[in-house]
C-alpha cells in the first residue's frame, strides 16, 4: 500500500494550446496574413516587369523613329522643328506706272545709266532728269509715287527692291523735286550718292533682278556715261 490517496491527481498539469476567438490557432492566422502579403508583392513585381518591357519595346529597333529633342529646352522635352522654310521674294511689278530717274547725286550720267538698267529688267521708263535746286544733293536714294495711280506704289516698291532696297518711299509732291518741277511718270526715283553710278548687279550682289517670266540680262552701264543730264 501507498500513502497517496485514490482519485484524480491534484498536482500541476500541462496546459494545452487555446484556440483564438475565431476558432483558428494564432499561428494559423499569421500564416494566412503572410501568404496574402506574398501574393500582393508578387503581383506588384510582375506588373513592374511588364511596364519596363513595354517601355523598352517602344524604343527598340523595331519601333518608330524617335523625334529629335531640343536638349536646351526645359526638361529637354521639346521636339525640334525639322521643317525647312524657304522664303521666296514676290515677283517684281514692272507695269502699271512709268518710272523716271532723277540724278540727285554728284555722279554725272548716273540717272541715264540707271534708266537703261531698269528698262532692261522690264520697267517702263521716262526720260532721265536732274534734281531741283531746292531738293539739293542727296546722300541716300528716295522714291516718290503718285497716289492717284493705284499701281504706282507697287511699282515704286519693286523699283526699290531692284536697286538694292530703298527705305524711303512716299507720295509725290507738287511740284515734283525735278529741275522742271514735273515728273515724267507716276514713280520718281531720286538717285542719291549711295546708288549712283552702280549697276543692278552691284546693288544686288546675292540676287538676280528680273521681271516676271523674264531672264535677267546682263546689266549694262558698268561705266558711267559722260552725259551731264541724268
Amino acid at each position: 500500500m501507498t500513502d497517496m490517496p485514490d482519485g484524480p491527481e491534484t498536482g500541476p498539469q500541462r496546459r494545452t494550446t487555446r484556440a483564438g476567438e475565431g476558432g483558428a490557432p494564432v499561428s494559423g492566422v499569421l500564416t494566412i496574413v503572410l501568404a496574402v502579403i506574398a501574393v500582393v508583392a508578387g503581383f506588384l513585381i510582375l506588373r513592374a516587369i511588364s511596364d519596363d518591357d513595354g517601355e523598352s519595346s517602344s524604343g527598340g529597333d523595331g519601333g518608330t523613329s524617335s523625334v529629335p529633342v531640343d536638349s536646351t529646352a526645359p526638361g529637354g522635352s521639346t521636339p525640334l522643328d525639322t521643317t525647312t522654310t524657304t522664303t521666296t521674294a514676290p515677283p517684281l511689278v514692272t507695269t502699271g506706272a512709268q518710272v523716271q530717274v532723277a540724278n540727285a547725286s554728284n555722279v554725272n550720267g548716273a540717272a541715264a545709266g540707271m534708266t537703261r538698267a531698269l528698262e532692261a529688267v522690264g520697267f517702263t521708263m521716262g526720260d532721265p532728269t536732274n534734281r531741283s535746286e531746292a531738293f539739293g544733293q542727296a546722300e541716300t536714294t528716295v522714291i516718290y509715287y503718285n497716289a492717284a495711280n493705284p499701281q504706282a506704289l507697287a511699282v515704286a516698291e519693286s523699283v526699290g527692291r531692284s536697286v538694292g532696297g530703298v527705305t524711303s518711299i512716299s507720295e509725290l509732291t507738287v511740284p515734283a523735286p525735278t529741275e522742271s518741277g514735273e515728273a515724267d511718270g507716276d514713280v520718281l526715283l531720286m538717285l542719291g550718292i549711295d546708288k549712283a553710278g552702280k549697276t543692278l548687279e552691284e546693288l544686288n550682289p546675292s540676287t538676280t533682278v528680273a521681271a516676271p517670266g523674264v531672264t535677267a540680262p546682263a546689266v549694262s552701264g558698268s561705266s558711267v556715261p559722260t552725259a551731264t543730264t541724268g
